[in-house]
């Protein structure tokens, strides 16, 4: 079976389906038309005017949704007819006030006003009528009184005239009553399609929020683990590669339980990193980790000169845990990098002018590669540029040759603020 098509749904609202309501409607009005024009055709001796307005109701009708303006000109010109030609008002007629209801409900604007105006038209050419005869238009313009016209009582013309105007006028506000209501109910329901496609907006876009958030976390954890991992294992390395040289056997314990305080650090570090996710960066909360992270280098044999300028004040803890990660990363490619017979030379410079403004850190160390930078993606200096810029600092490297090889000096603008 050949799955449906758009073209298939094209032409199920374009085809017949839709005219079938109306196509029915009309067929019920043109069968009981000529069933009331079959006693008129006997008694005139086979006129067909009868079957001719049948037709024509039965036409009107079945276009008074579909095309509205067009019944209303059949309307019109059955009117005429009557007019010109003297033909009775068949009771089929009273159909046609289906034609002005669908000009108010589904016509133009045009059709709008011309089927209003058409109500009393059509009282007027009723009005005219009498026991089924018609004054014709020819004697009208003439000016002469119509031979074989017996009038009623005015009472019983008015009265007529009032129960048509009745019937036929009701169709036309009835018709305008529902043309509000379906526009009422078609602007309710784009006014519940918009509020469900804000709806919709606003899922993709919490749900956008939520995939970026999880990415950065992402990005984040692993940026911490690298860190934390890259240091303890730079540190391990350079004890492990110092510890073969060394005869004495105290020295090499030492070292060796300097590599396992260094393994347990890490591993307790990357705890801490796993269980703070929640948090930008994770990092310790007091200011110790200068110290601490000397401290660990110094244990792996090489040797550091730190200074510390400017009286040390408490940073938020965002700032502390990105220049803890930051100092942390200088240090890891230093120790990766540098030359083991040069020292490192750390610096830390905390403001002296009020207010507190930035703390600077600066990590220098000599390498016989002039080219290595510590980047990659996530990594070494974008890493730490990233951090920084996080937190609005930013990262300078500077590259110096010298004698004993190249210099470089990684300096770490970390803004200050008062932790409040």
């Amino acid at each position: 079976m050949t799955p449906p098509t758009h073209l298939d749904d094209r032409m199920s609202e374009t085809g017949w389906r839709p005219w079938l309501p109306e196509t029915i409607a009309a067929l019920i009005v043109l069968v009981v038309g000529f069933v009331e024009a079959v006693p008129t055709w006997l008694m005139t001796n086979g006129q067909m005017e009868g079957f001719v307005q049948a037709l024509v109701v039965a036409f009107a009708v079945g276009m008074c949704r579909r095309a509205p303006g067009a019944a209303l000109a059949l309307v019109w010109g059955l009117g005429l007819f009557h007019v010109w030609f003297g033909a009775p008002i068949m009771l089929i007629e009273f159909a046609l006030t289906a034609v002005f209801f669908g000009g108010a409900r589904w016509g133009q604007r045009p059709t709008v006003i011309t089927s209003a105006l058409s109500v009393p038209l059509a009282v007027v050419v009723a009005f005219v009528l009498h026991q089924g005869r018609v004054v014709s238009l020819h004697l009208l313009l003439g000016g002469s009184v119509p031979g074989g016209v017996f009038p009623e009582s005015p009472t019983v013309q008015l009265t007529l005239s009032l129960i048509g105007l009745l019937v036929v006028a009701a169709a036309w506000p009835a018709g305008l009553v529902m043309r509000f209501f379906d526009r009422a109910s078609t602007s309710q329901t784009s006014m519940l399609a918009a509020q469900e496609a804000a709806a919709g907006a606003w899922r993709e876009t919490e749900h956008a929020r939520e995939i970026a958030q999880m990415r950065d976390q992402q990005t984040r954890l692993a940026r911490d683990v690298h860190d934390v991992v890259g240091h303890s294992l730079a540190v391990i390395l350079a004890q492990a590669e110092s510890g073969q040289y060394l005869d004495d056997s105290a020295k090499l314990k030492k070292t060796l339980q300097t590599i396992a305080t260094s393994a347990r650090s890490s591993l307790q570090d990357v705890r801490h990193v796993l269980s703070s996710t929640q948090h930008t960066t994770t990092g310790p909360s007091d200011a110790s980790w200068f110290d601490g992270l000397i401290a660990g280098v110094r244990g792996s044999g090489h040797e550091v000169v730190a200074t510390e300028l400017g009286t040390p004040c408490q940073l938020p803890r965002e700032a502390t845990a990105v220049a803890y990660r930051v100092f942390q990363e200088m240090l890891t490619n230093a120790i990766k990098h540098g030359r083991r017979d040069q020292p490192i030379v750390a610096e830390r410079h905390w403001p002296t002018a009020q207010p507190a403004d930035t703390l600077r850190i600066e990590v220098t160390n000599v390498s016989e590669a002039s080219g290595h930078d510590g980047s990659g993606p996530g990594r070494g200096l974008d890493g730490m540029r990233r951090r920084l810029e996080a937190i609005g600092g930013h990262l300078d490297v500077r590259r110096r040759e010298q004698q004993s090889g190249t210099a470089f000096t990684v300096t770490a603008f970390v803004p200050v603020r008062d932790a409040a």
